[in-house]
Order: C-alpha cells, then sequence, then structure tokens
C-alpha cells in the first residue's frame, strides 16, 4: 500500500532545523514547534519516517533502519539549503536525531532532544511490560500491541481530547495509530541499542527538553544523555507537561528554548570562524637576524 508522505516544510534562511516525529506519530506534532522556529528565519523540515501516517502493517514492514533512511535522506535535503543544521525530535525522534549528530558531524551542528526515549519507563508504563525486554523475536513481537492509553502523553484537556479524536478517527495522518505494534516497539530497542553504542561521538552541543512528569518516559532518560554527551547540553525540565511537550500546555516554552539554542550555536560557529579567520590572516612572528644567520 502506497502512503501519502505528509512532510512538512518552511523555506528560510540558510540555518536549517530538521524535526522527527516519534514512533508512530506524525509530522503534526511537531508543526508548532517548526512555525515558531520558522518565524525566527530559520528554514524548518519536518519529514515522515518510513511506515508512519499508514496501517499498522506499514509500520509492522519497517525496520529501525528504514526510519533512519528516512531522517537520513531528509538531512541530505535541508543541507541543499542550509549551512548549518541542526536536528531535533521527540522521543524515539530524538534517538534518530543523534544517531545522524553521530554518524554526520559534518553536516550536523546540534541537536534538539525533546522527551527524549532511551527506555519505556514513564508512570503510565504498566509493570508487566518490562516482560517484554525478554522479546528478542520481531515475528513474536508483532503479536503484542501497546494501546495508546490515556492521557495520551498530553496533559492539556482540551488539547488531549483532540489528539484522541483523531487517534481513533481512523485517518493516522495527524495523531498516529491508536495502538503500537511490539515489532515496532522491538525495533525502538535496537534503534537505542545501536544509538547508545555511538553517544561518545556525539560532540555536538546538545538542548535536552524533558518533562518531571514525562508518562512514557521517565526524567533518567534525559539524565544519561546529560552524562554521557560529550558536548555542552543546556538541559530544561518542564514542570506541567507530559510526553509530547510539542504540543502540550508547555509548547511555548519549548519553542522559545529551542529558538535559543539555535541561535547560540549559530553564534558560536560564527565565533568559531572569525577566530579561525583571525589567526590564518595573523603575520607570521619575525626570527631575529641573529638566529637566521
Amino acid at each position: 500500500m502506497s502512503v501519502k508522505d505528509h512532510s512538512y516544510r518552511v523555506a528560510g534562511g540558510r540555518v536549517g532545523v530538521l524535526l522527527l516525529h516519534g514512533l508512530c506519530g506524525t509530522p503534526t506534532e511537531m508543526r508548532f514547534v517548526a512555525n515558531g522556529l520558522a518565524r525566527a528565519g530559520y528554514t524548518v523540515h519536518c519529514p515522515q519516517l518510513a511506515g508512519h501516517c499508514g496501517t499498522e502493517d506499514d509500520i509492522k514492514n519497517t525496520t529501525w533502519q528504514d526510519w533512519y533512511a528516512s531522517s537520513e535522506a531528509a538531512l541530505i535535503e535541508i543541507r541543499k539549503d542550509c549551512d548549518t543544521v541542526i536536528v531535533g525530535g521527540l522521543s524515539t525522534g530524538a534517538v534518530l536525531s543523534l544517531l545522524l549528530a553521530a554518524n554526520h558531524p559534518d553536516k550536523v551542528q546540534g541537536t534538539a532532544l525533546f522527551a527524549p526515549t532511551l527506555w519505556l519507563n514513564g508512570w503510565l508504563i504498566p509493570w508487566h511490560a518490562r516482560l517484554f525486554r525478554m522479546v528478542f523475536s520481531k515475528r513474536v513481537a508483532n503479536m503484542i500491541g501497546f494501546p495508546d492509553l490515556h492521557p495520551h502523553g498530553i496533559k492539556d484537556q482540551r488539547i488531549r481530547d483532540f489528539i484522541q479524536s483523531a487517534l481513533f478517527s481512523g485517518d493516522s495522518s495527524t495523531a498516529g495509530l491508536p495502538n503500537t505494534p511490539g515489532g515496532a516497539v522491538l525495533e525502538h530497542r535496537r534503534l537505542v541499542n545501536a544509538t547508545k553504542r555511538r553517544i561518545g561521538d556525539i560532540h555536538q552541543p546538545a538542548l535536552i527538553v524533558h518533562p518531571r512528569e514525562d508518562d512514557y518516559a521517565d526524567l533518567d532518560n534525559a539524565w544519561y544523555l546529560q552524562r554521557n554527551l560529550k558536548g555542552m547540553v543546556d538541559m530544561v525540565v518542564l514542570e506541567d507537561s507530559y510526553h509530547i511537550v510539542t504540543v502540550d500546555r508547555q509548547r511555548h516554552v519549548v519553542v522559545d528554548r529551542a529558538t535559543s539554542f539555535v541561535e547560540m550555536v549559530v553564534k558560536r560557529l560564527q565565533a568559531a570562524t572569525a577566530k579561525a579567520a583571525t589567526r590564518a590572516s595573523a603575520p607570521g612572528r619575525l626570527v631575529p637576524a641573529a638566529i637566521a644567520a
């Protein structure tokens, strides 16, 4: 089955931001942040990851490598218009952002990680979900489903009602699927394992925005990254949001901090370039005549 492309793009300047949605999510969940960054003059791309915005079978038939290939293709595309690119994402999208940064240090100048999810261990996750760690076969994993439970990662009641209505509308292009196949959760685990092996290679500055009350991914996900990433880390803990921080009550804070972070990365790069130019243009040290003789 062919899935329509719901990617979202806003043209801007030579500084770009690539925003990746979460597992079984859609580019729509990144639109508010994308528009906020676009108002600041940045070029923004929100690609649709492989297998998403379609049916459960569509996502079952993809691997984390397919999701990564989608994000990598989007990175190559945005680099055609931008000299500087910050890659960010929500949940699984944040993990993909980190792997892009590890594999493409020349193309990724910073990462913006929104509720990064290495482990599904938030307060909403039932204790028996831990037993899934013993599942290693994708065929077996796809016999298990993970329903999108109330409150659906949203603390704001009005937005939650909209998301819930969209989830069960039969159209997955807006809010994603109401049920995440176990195979996709297994692929997420494999993606995380691949990314953790590369954490020591990530030296770009990072912004981490994580809610204290995250219903899907506990705050220790963010602390792990804060301790192990090798570049500068700006850590922001939200006090009035659940997991989907890009649309929840503090979405304006997310936009403001993301915009400030991109501005900071650009200024650091400009300062480094100016310093290098000054060194290159400085005259060489004079050698005393006696020594030269």
